[in-house]
């Protein structure tokens, strides 16, 4: 398997005489949140279970890295995300996972689970080197859940791209819908409010045999959006929040600051020319009926603030802002969870306008160049030019993919404040987007679940 791992986990000689069962772990394995230096691995555990995790440079001859043991346990829902670092830059990386379950050797049967993957750091903040990557959204919502031959089989289309990385932008499980079966794969046919309901939706998404094979080769960086608790929840103010956003964490490979374990907002250089900002949209966010003003954030003060600061002062060529909900695409309510659920501002008053305005102003005033919103959550494409000073000159660009598996939506024209030109816009199939950066020349490409690429858009940097 390309580097040399050590062996599997040594057999204690008390059970020389027990046969043992080596079977797969049941939700695959998963590298996410990989800068120049560190990585994060993710993997679940059937049970209780001891479990050794090996990384080395992917090569012939190349020696072991290191190894991490540990146990998994029932608080965390058997899961575990495990931190790897003093890694080098720009290099190729495989890992395998090998656990004991523990119940079965208290009854002198051992059965061994494993997985294995790969991931490549990216390269040094200094270095000029390529960047391919994917991204989108909207997985298993509106009854189009995992199929019975592959399960969500758009995985197989993104990794034929081969990506260095995809960002997995929000509504990773429906939470608020069912997956009846037929004609799905039976065992997410219910609505989750609950801690362990809401583990369940996730483990049904991670029993996709394509989604398993994609997360074994291509690493994630993983934000929520409003169906991983329930549909345009508002931070602190929905009670389901917190079981939502626990079973996330436990099921996603993402790294979290120690004195603030909540904190989902982050962001990762890939070399010299492109830095990801991931937005937390919900978590902060006032409610959506409260009429927009000064007062109303969907990031919350320190987001914003971190957000405006950091852009300022990133040496990136390429700036690329993720947003779960679109900056000017309406995104309406409904009767039990009222007001606007997007950044623009609606005909009833409500909308998050006034805070993006912010934003968009403070980025101008510091001459924040070369800018990208990527967004998805209305299950239709669009890709969208800003020129808010109408001096003839795009000042930020927004690129809107998905869904993956859900509903396709109808396009909507943008809001009219910031001045979009609309380059593209078209909906009514699965798709993703992929965007190639060579130092200041930026590509985009939407493909469809065929593999046909249905958009094409180059951009200079300024």
């Amino acid at each position: 398997m390309g580097g040399q791992l050590a062996p599997p986990v040594a057999t204690p000689a008390s059970d020389e005489k027990v046969a043992v069962t080596t079977v797969p772990l049941p939700q695959g394995v998963a590298s996410g949140d990989v800068t120049s230096r560190t990585a994060r691995i993710w993997f679940r555990t059937s049970g209780p279970a001891r479990v050794e995790l090996e990384w080395a440079p992917d090569g012939r001859g190349a020696e072991l890295t290191g190894t991490r043991a540990l146990t998994t346990s029932p608080e965390q829902s058997f899961t575990a995300t495990v931190s790897i670092d003093n890694l080098q830059p720009a290099t190729s990386y495989r890992y395998r996972v090998t656990a004991r379950r523990s119940a079965a050797l208290s009854t002198g049967q051992i059965v061994e689970e494993t997985g294995s993957g790969t991931f490549r750091t990216a390269p040094a903040d200094t270095r000029s080197e390529p960047v391919m990557f994917a991204w989108s959204g909207d997985l298993g919502g509106q009854k189009r859940c995992r199929d019975l031959w592959g399960g969500y089989p758009i995985f197989d289309r993104i990794l034929q791209v081969k990506p260095d990385f995809f960002i997995m932008l929000g509504d990773t499980i429906y939470a608020d819908d069912t997956c009846p079966s037929p004609p799905n794969v039976p065992g997410a046919d219910f609505v989750a409010s609950t801690l362990e309901q809401y583990r369940t939706k996730h483990r049904y998404q991670r029993g996709s045999a394509a989604l398993q094979r994609f997360l074994e080769a291509i690493p994630v960086y993983t934000i929520w959006d409003d169906h991983e608790v329930r549909n345009n929840f508002s931070g602190l103010a929905d009670p389901q929040m917190s079981a939502g956003r626990q079973a996330f964490l436990e099921y996603w490979p993402i790294g979290t600051p120690a004195d603030d374990p909540a904190r989902l907002y982050r962001s990762f250089r890939r070399g010299a020319d492109a830095e990801v900002f991931i937005l937390d949209t919900r978590q902060y966010r006032d409610l959506n009926a409260k009429p927009d003003g000064l007062a109303k954030t969907m990031l919350g003060t320190a987001q914003r603030e971190w957000l405006i600061d950091s852009l300022d002062r990133s040496p990136a060529t390429w700036k690329f802002i993720v947003t779960s909900v679109p900056l000017s695409n309406p995104k309406g309510g409904t009767v039990q969870v009222p007001g606007n659920d997007s950044w623009v501002g609606a005909m009833d008053g409500t909308g998050f306008h006034t805070e993006l305005r912010a934003i968009i102003h403070a980025l101008s005033k510091r001459q924040v160049r070369n800018v990208i919103w990527l967004a998805g959550d209305v299950h239709y494409t669009q890709v969208n030019a800003y020129d808010p000073n109408n001096d003839g000159t795009a000042d930020f660009h927004e690129f809107i993919v998905g869904p993956l598996s859900a509903a396709p939506g109808l396009p909507l024209p943008p809001d009219p404040a910031f001045k979009p030109a609309t380059l593209h816009s078209e909906g009514g199939f699965y798709n993703f987007g992929v965007i190639t950066v060579k130092k200041t020349e930026l590509r985009l490409e939407i493909v469809d679940d065929t593999g046909r690429t249905r958009f094409t858009y180059a951009i200079k940097a300024l």
